[in-house]
């Protein structure tokens, strides 16, 4: 009987006693397709709950394992897990999904927000700065990593791709969480690997948005990289047909040698280096491969129709692969 009710007393304040009575509340997420382990395991690692076991018994003694919601919650280790549940199983109701694709530029982020009736294009680039602008908020005070952005830049590139939960439809608010995922993402370790290589943050994001546009897998993008670095390494022209994309705001790849021509600061045929800054706002990988390029004895590259990238050695083999698979 003792043996009982010490079993029940452990269990009960488990999970009728909150963790931490005066503890700050703090942002919780939960991933869709995350089931009740995935949960209970990520409450605990945010030292949110005692032990994960506890929420793990209750939502089973509930029958409420299976209707657990995703979304982002303000929860505090001074909630008791009954009332954790509650949130979680209620949903964020008041909260939208937005997601923002790898690879759009802020044209496609205004017009997708625009369509969600969220707020207009021209309500974003008021903040952000119309693609190829010159007239952004300035957020440098508040983030570290846009210090070495040019003022006369737009935020382009840094609004990072990804799924958020938001309240409000206010622009500035979804920017600003925005800029702080990609400053999560943006680790301290990556920023001294970037500091090593006595580049920027910006010269690194714009790079990773050329090669966010010109080629689709991993190892595809780590091999542009490193043409890329070595083609401006070398004072070569980089060529990319992403910028004059870009620039015309086609929706197709193709370009003519009409279009290599226009005048702009964007154009990577007309003009050496790097583009003024970022074409698109690039994921992960691509920021990845533009901090860890990979060498190789390549010097040109393009993707085919199907999206395969062929890699050539010199001019010559370059031409070839044109005339073989951009007829």
């Amino acid at each position: 009987m003792l043996t009982a009710c010490l079993i029940f007393a452990y269990f009960w304040q488990g999970i009728f006693l909150a963790k931490n009575a005066e503890a700050q509340p703090k942002l919780f997420v939960v991933e869709k397709g995350q089931g009740l382990l995935d949960i209970a395991t990520n409450l605990e690692k945010e030292d949110l709950i005692k032990d994960k076991l506890f929420f793990q018994i209750y939502l089973t003694w509930q029958g409420k394992a299976r209707q657990l919601q995703a979304g982002e919650y303000l929860l505090s280790p001074s909630m008791n897990i009954p009332e954790i549940a509650m949130k979680i199983l209620a949903g964020s109701n008041s909260q939208e999904k937005v997601t923002i694709i790898e690879g759009w530029t802020l044209r496609n982020i205004g017009r997708y927000f625009a369509d969600k009736e969220f707020f207009s294009a021209a309500a974003l680039f008021s903040l952000t700065g119309a693609p190829m602008s010159n007239s952004p908020q300035d957020y440098s005070l508040e983030f570290d990593f846009l210090k070495d952005k040019p003022k006369n830049v737009s935020l382009e590139g840094y609004l990072f791709p990804d799924t958020y939960y938001v309240k409000t439809k206010d622009p500035e608010e979804i920017i600003r969480k925005m800029l702080d995922n990609f400053d999560n993402k943006l680790t301290a370790d990556l920023r001294m690997e970037i500091e090593k290589q006595n580049k920027t943050i910006f010269e690194i994001v714009t790079m990773a948005s050329l090669i966010e546009k010109e080629v689709r897998t991993l190892e595809d993008k780590k091999l542009v990289s490193g043409i890329l670095w070595k083609r401006l390494a070398n004072r070569m022209p980089l060529q990319s047909c992403a910028s004059i994309v870009y620039v015309l705001d086609k929706k197709t790849t193709k370009i003519s040698r009409e279009d290599t021509e226009i005048d702009s600061p964007y154009n990577t045929y007309k003009y050496p280096g790097l583009p003024l800054g970022p074409i698109c706002n690039p994921g992960l990988e691509s920021v990845l491969a533009s901090i860890y390029p990979k060498e190789s004895n390549y010097w040109y590259h393009l993707s085919t129709p199907e999206g395969e990238t062929i890699f050539s050695r010199n001019l010559e083999e370059h031409n070839i692969a044109k005339a073989k698979y951009l007829k």
